[in-house]
């Protein structure tokens, strides 16, 4: 049993209590003077000089500062400043920072093993709209719902606190310091040990390609946390690479070592890697994850797992082998082959997918569906085989906060499609040989939208809503619509989950399907060795596939999802749907039967090999003496 503590490692940045005081470090080579001013109150009561050190760091100890004091920088006589290491901003991102000690929270988790990568499946969770309160703590009463639904960690989108009150929290400038808005850092540690009580790991989002365009003061401590060798969608790209890169570098990493020891968090998801630029002989992250392992307990999993446009398998292979040393990519090729198949869209990047059942069977096998071929909506050549990664490595969905959010009205894909329909994607989503994620509230196909909020300033707020309209005026969907304003309140309160759903017979028979695959994901004993060689995909015509799972001794299992019309199919006629010799198919889960509010229209006939639909569905077929 491994104890949760700190392995050889301390925030070296930031405030740092001790019995006799607090310790302030930052770095701000830029600075001749630097000043730590302390406050009571509004007012600031005390200034102390900082003591300059090699690299353009600077530091002081402060007899009788203790936790709960609030206080900011001064550079050069300028006007206060939030500590970019500020472990809380209980004023908002403009306002002081306030010290906190990290070990004065009495944690209970010494005996949470850890998450098993091989049986992960993600539950992403928005706190601000995943309860009425939007806190951390009052999420912590629907931890059980998603320990019996079947999940194994939540995933919380970016915690970082923002400017204003509600965020998607891609606006993050104060990367140390969980957001006020949510609860603060306490908060966040009380979930994260009622989640682990739970049997719950808990994987954090993080951002580190960009800061948010309102409270980024990190230009007067140093110019060099920026560089104009890279740019990226938001600007001049953080500097990885260039001169003075060392403290740069050693923030980011010193960030995700944060979120491991103070927080006990079980791993990452690094927001768009694609955009993190570094030309360095080691690229950043591959360097940060080697030294996340490396600081902690033997024993102690932890997982790195990385958004990445690129189709790259690099992330997911060793450092020793040229990789990244990561544990999973998001891989969106199947969730867009999906979106496509059953919805129809063709415009933007959805165009470069056709949703046959083909290509979705060569997405599944593969793992993504783009191995280097020709994008047409890119105009380039995108990806590489990925053969050599488990399948595990993959994660899927068939929503997430970006493909429903990044839709002008942020609809679901169960609004979008037929109930029964949605049904067949699930199917396949939580019994594919990839790693599944959920978006909260799919598993009960949810009524509210999850749409795009902010809580800027006015002037900025105004071309926040202006962007966000024309971006979507030359999308010929949303022709004559009007794109929900992404300052109002009230588009926030229209994304807040509604609980009580689930007790509703529309909403409660899918999420029994939920539940019952997931269990079967579990337990099946056909399902617990998803690796290559164990599984194949095919189409089965041109609205219909299977996958089948053949373990080498044992009950195979098939699942056939068909997402179209009536459909007759002769299990016999292929061999990877045919019956073992001597066998024949038994249906162990149909997702039209009743109790999942579907209409028992689908009929396993002809001892066993004649399969038929009246509609979209899926069945689960095992092989019977």
């Amino acid at each position: 049993m491994t104890e949760r503590v700190a392995h050889h490692w301390s925030l070296p940045i930031g405030a740092q209590t001790d019995p006799t005081g607090t310790r302030f470090r930052l770095w701000a080579d830029k600075a001749r003077r630097v000043e730590v001013l302390l406050y009571n109150g509004e007012r600031v009561s005390a200034r102390h000089a900082l003591t300059s050190e090699a690299e353009g760091y600077f530091s002081a100890h402060v007899p009788g500062v203790r936790p709960g004091t609030r206080y900011a920088y001064s550079i050069d006589g300028g006007p206060p400043r939030p500590d970019p290491a500020s472990r809380f901003q209980p004023e908002g991102v403009h306002g002081p920072s306030e010290v906190v000690d990290p070990n004065a929270f009495a944690w209970s988790d010494s005996a949470w093993p850890g998450l098993q990568r091989d049986s992960l499946v993600i539950y992403e969770v928005h706190i601000g709209t995943a309860t009425p309160e939007g806190t951390f703590e009052a999420f912590i009463p629907h931890l059980d719902d998603v320990r019996d639904l079947g999940a194994t960690a939540i995933e919380l989108m970016p915690v970082a606190d923002f400017p204003g009150e509600r965020n998607w929290g891609y606006d993050g400038v104060n990367m140390f310091a969980p957001t006020r808005a949510y609860g603060g850092p306490d908060g966040l540690r009380r979930l994260v040990n009622a989640a682990h009580q739970r049997g719950l790991g808990v994987i954090l989002d993080v951002v580190y390609n960009h800061f948010g365009p309102d409270g980024n003061y990190l230009r007067d401590f140093s110019e060099h946390y920026f560089t104009a060798r890279h740019i990226t969608p938001w600007g001049e790209a953080l500097n990885f690479d260039s001169g003075s890169n060392g403290p740069v570098r050693q923030f980011y990493i010193n960030n995700a070592l944060m979120w491991a020891h103070e927080y006990h968090m079980d791993g990452l998801r690094f927001d768009a890697t694609d955009k993190i630029l570094d030309d360095s002989p080691t690229y950043i992250l591959t360097e940060l994850a080697a030294r996340l392992h490396e600081s902690l307990p033997p024993g102690r999993s932890f997982l790195c797992i990385a958004e990445n446009d690129e189709n790259n398998p690099a992330i997911a292979r060793p450092a020793d082998e040229g990789g990244w040393g990561f544990d999973g990519i998001w891989a969106d090729d199947f969730h867009h082959q999906v979106r496509v198949a059953l919805a129809g869209d063709r415009e933007a990047h959805f165009g470069d997918y056709s949703g046959s059942m083909a290509d979705l069977a060569a997405t599944l096998q593969q793992g993504w569906f783009y191995c280097g071929q020709l994008s047409p909506n890119r105009g380039f050549q995108r990806g590489a085989p990925c053969g050599d990664l488990p399948p595990r490595a993959f994660v899927y969905c068939i929503q997430n906060h970006d493909q429903v959010g990044n839709r002008a009205l942020g609809e679901r894909l169960h609004h979008s499609v037929s109930p029964a329909a949605y049904r067949a994607a699930s199917a396949l989503l939580l019994l594919s040989p990839a790693t599944p994620l959920l978006w909260m509230g799919q598993e009960w196909a949810a009524s509210t939208p999850f749409q795009y909020f902010t809580d800027h300033n006015p002037e900025l707020g105004k071309l926040v809503t202006e962007g966000r309209r024309k971006e979507f005026q030359k999308f010929a969907a949303f022709a004559g619509q009007e794109v929900p304003d992404p300052q109002d309140p009230r588009t926030f309160e229209r994304s807040k989950l509604r609980w009580e759903e689930r007790t509703q017979r529309q909403h409660g028979g899918v999420l029994q399907l939920y539940r019952d695959l997931l269990s079967m994901r579990q337990h099946h004993p056909a399902l617990q060795q998803r690796a290559r060689g164990s599984f194949g995909v095919a189409p089965l015509g041109t609205t219909s596939l299977a996958l089948r799972y053949s373990p080498p001794d044992g009950e195979q299992l098939l699942l056939v999802v068909n997402f179209c019309d009536s459909l007759e199919l002769d299990l016999a006629a292929q061999q990877l749907s045919a019956p073992p010799p001597g066998r024949r198919w038994a249906v162990q889960l149909n997702s039209e039967d009743r109790r999942y509010n579907g209409d028992d229209g689908t009929y396993l006939l002809n001892q066993g090999t004649l399969l038929s639909f009246n509609g979209p569905g899926a069945v689960v077929l095992t092989s019977d003496e």
